[in-house]
């Protein structure tokens, strides 16, 4: 048995209209199109569909028990056209995004809430993780896409860069440093100061090594966590080091920002894609809206920067 769709919306179409008449005004066809389709389709299922008269047409007992059968069909095609075409027009889907801790709860839920308002039935759905399972995130298919500081790729990943942030100092508004017009690192070595480990042995460090001995900067205490750091200094017992980008939960905890310089150390926040498969188009979407997000937040944070 071989039943098109042109047979079942003629079928359905008379059996709604009693007519073959109406049925043709609404399938813009012909009444004799509409009969000869209808034909066709009962010499395929080897029952009639309709008792005709002279003056009327009616579902036959066959047709009343077929029709319930013939409208789910094009009741689920309908919803399988307007699924492809919601994912044609990046309008509904699933975007799996994988943030280190600070990003993923700092700046996504922020960008997450304002694609809701643009793409409402979109689920944007946040991994968080650390620094270093970014790229294996992304390579693995764990996630569509991920965000955060610049990384090393392989071939399975590439990396796009969104903008530059710096690594600031943290205080209290009372402490000495928040008072100073500038501070360098070997100022910034006389008080004592706190680092989450991780992420200032592997970027920060590297880039004050080639600074001379009277310069030379040694974090008195490192953490795990980075929450650790930012707890320590709003008490006041230490001014930490992060990028600039963990401004909102900084500021709750009431430290202020400073810029450190000679050298100011940078790392780029970034956008990690997949580079051996095609990302969903509601992740390409997610991705065209991100980029410029971010970017316009960091260019929040950069004025404050400049201010400070």
């Amino acid at each position: 048995m071989n039943l098109t769709l042109k047979q079942l919306r003629a079928f359905l179409a008379v059996a709604d209209t009693e007519s073959f008449n109406l049925a043709a005004k609404r399938l813009h066809l012909t009444p004799g199109a509409v009969s000869l389709v209808i034909k066709e389709m009962e010499e395929e299922l080897g029952f009639p569909l309709f008792d005709r008269t002279t003056r009327r047409v009616a579902l036959s007992k066959p047709g009343r028990d077929f029709r319930p059968a013939a409208e789910r069909v094009l009741r689920e095609l309908n919803q399988a056209t307007q699924t492809a075409q919601d994912l044609k027009n990046k309008t509904t889907g699933v975007v799996r995004v994988a943030a280190p801790l600070f990003v993923a709860s700092a700046l996504m839920p922020h960008a997450m809430a304002a694609y809701r308002k643009v793409k409402p039935r979109v689920q944007v759905r946040l991994v968080d993780c650390a620094v270093e399972d970014l790229v294996d995130a992304v390579e693995s298919d764990h996630v569509d896409i991920a965000v955060g500081p610049d990384r090393a790729t392989g071939e399975g990943v590439r990396r796009i860069g969104l903008y530059e942030t710096p690594w600031v100092l943290w205080c209290t508004a009372s402490n000495p440093l928040a008072r100073r017009k500038k501070i360098t690192w070997n100022v910034l070595a006389k008080y004592p100061s706190v680092v989450a480990s991780h992420d200032y042995a592997t970027h920060v460090a590297k880039a004050l090594n080639a600074l001379p001995p009277d310069q030379h900067f040694m974090p008195s205490h490192t953490v795990t966590h980075l929450s650790t750091a930012l707890g320590l200094a709003a008490a006041d017992l230490a001014v930490t080091l992060c990028p600039a980008y963990v401004g909102v939960l900084a500021h709750a905890f009431g430290l202020v920002m400073r810029r450190v310089e000679e050298p100011e150390v940078i790392r780029e926040m970034s956008l990690y894609l997949p580079s051996t498969r095609s990302l969903t188009p509601a992740a390409a979407a997610f991705v065209d809206f991100l980029g410029p997000f971010l970017t316009e937040h960091a260019e929040r944070d950069m004025g404050m920067i400049k201010g400070s």
